[in-house]
């Protein structure tokens, strides 16, 4: 009897998404714990979230529990019943979800999996499917060489297919030139001026280029928003074979190199060096951090993430 393959690993071409694919993640993404990344609470009707929000609502007040924010202490109560008691709050439904991905030539790449672009797209279909289920609105930004576009949060499934077929129809970017290094800057920058106060904003990227500009546009919109940073990546980025004659090519230029010893671990040791400055940067300034490589199955990643996300808190 053979199996039928998740719907999540199921793809016609590991080239380049189809909308018929993205499509599908929509019943997988219903399992996804979107809010497990900072989930404080749950209560009947809603869910609670220490992700900032553009409006919060009291909803009730419970006795305190180690872990609890002492700023949220509910002090009337406390004082009448000589318990200490910690006030909930329901955030207000159907809040913004901005998905901003990565669409450059470096993305249309891979030596394992899928290429970053398909791996980026899967990604963002199913967190957008997942806010979709939560009753937000999706919205998106897609940024490459050719162009950046972004189009605002819209209600139910008309928000996540508009994104779905912009991610669809959207052609591979050419080949990086000197110009393209200011195309993170300028794509944070618009996203800085798109995104509302309280949005929750993914940022989908493998993040070559985004320098100390880029990064303080992205610092701004943390600052009021909530932000993710998935960073995907291949995994011969993260590591040469240990030996071997090596041929590489963006269809432009051709390089040529040995996978020597000392190769190998100049190559892993600048991967790590950049992994780690970005982590850090992410962390210093609020913002959740997701790694992601492309021979990882997108929805069994995400589910492991949030859910470790969620035990770290």
């Amino acid at each position: 009897m053979s199996s039928v393959p998740h719907p999540a690993s199921r793809s016609a071409d590991l080239i380049r998404p189809s909308l018929a694919g993205l499509i599908r993640l929509n019943h997988p993404a219903s399992g996804i714990g979107l809010y497990r990344i900072a989930v404080k609470a749950v209560a009947s009707g809603g869910y609670l979230s220490r992700f900032k929000a553009r409006g919060m609502e009291f909803d009730e007040s419970r006795l305190y529990a180690p872990g609890d924010d002492v700023r949220n202490l509910d002090w009337r109560v406390t004082a009448r019943t000589g318990r200490v008691h910690t006030k909930l709050f329901r955030e207000e439904r159907e809040r913004p979800v901005m998905l901003s991905v990565d669409y450059r030539a470096a993305m249309w790449f891979a030596t394992r999996g899928a290429f970053k672009s398909v791996r980026v797209a899967q990604l963002a279909a199913l967190l957008a499917w997942s806010a979709s289920h939560h009753g937000d609105r999706v919205g998106g930004q897609i940024f490459s060489e050719r162009s950046c576009s972004e189009f605002k949060p819209e209600h139910g499934q008309r928000g996540v297919l508009r994104l779905l077929r912009q991610l669809a129809d959207t052609p591979a970017s050419e080949p990086a030139s000197g110009a393209s290094q200011d195309i993170p800057t300028a794509a944070m920058k618009r996203l800085q001026q798109h995104v509302r106060p309280g949005t929750l904003t993914f940022v989908l990227s493998d993040f070559r280029g985004f320098d100390a500009e880029a990064q303080t546009a992205l610092s701004a919109l943390a600052r009021h928003s909530s932000v993710v940073l998935v960073f995907v990546y291949d995994p011969l980025e993260a590591g040469l074979p240990k030996s071997g004659h090596f041929r590489v090519s963006d269809t432009v230029r051709e390089l040529a190199f040995d996978a020597g010893h000392r190769s190998a671990e100049r190559w892993r040791e600048r991967f790590e060096s950049r992994r780690c400055a970005l982590e850090r940067y992410a962390r210093g300034h609020r913002m959740r951090w997701l790694e992601c490589s492309t021979a990882d199955d997108p929805l069994a990643f995400l589910q492991r993430a949030l859910r470790t996300s969620s035990k770290a808190r």
